[in-house]
């Protein structure tokens, strides 16, 4: 899988490194049956840089935490049935504004990037949170995913 992580945002996160967002973006695309040969990319941003995309592309104001631009509409594979290879797509990332929520939540920037990276690729497989039940599913096997990725860490 090649995955790139780039990191405009000039803003320091202790304790996660571009290998540990390649390694979980790995693991997650692995448990969803995702080809080898896909492509993602995650940029980390600042909030003017974040702030525009979000009222260029979403039509809100201020900065968002995550947006996902999928590219080849890749779908989970299957065991034994794995998604076609193609460019999954870009997930960009405002650690300024993940570093608020980690401490409204009472966890580091560094489990809030992980978790928002998580977010960002399930959302480049299509799944979605409009409505409850995909909520439901989506944030369960988000948790999931970021849990065990986190246990076999330790």
């Amino acid at each position: 899988m090649n995955i790139e992580v780039r990191d405009e945002s000039g803003f320091p996160v202790s304790g996660l490194s571009e290998i540990e967002l390649v390694e979980l973006s790995r693991y997650v695309l692995d448990s969803q049956y995702v080809h080898p040969q896909a492509e993602l990319s995650i940029m980390l941003v600042d909030i003017p840089v974040m702030t525009d995309l979000h009222i260029k592309w979403m039509d809100e104001p201020g900065p968002t935490d995550v947006l996902s631009f999928p590219m080849d509409e890749l779908q989970p594979g299957q065991p034994g049935s794995l998604s076609g290879p193609g460019h999954l797509g870009d997930i960009i990332l405002c650690p300024e504004v993940a570093a608020k929520q980690a401490k409204d939540a009472g966890h580091s920037t560094a489990e809030e990037l992980l978790l928002l990276t998580t977010h960002g690729i399930l959302h480049l497989l299509g799944f979605d949170h409009a409505e409850p039940e995909e909520e439901r599913v989506m944030f369960d096997l988000q948790r999931k995913l970021l849990l065990t990725f986190l246990a076999g860490r330790s």
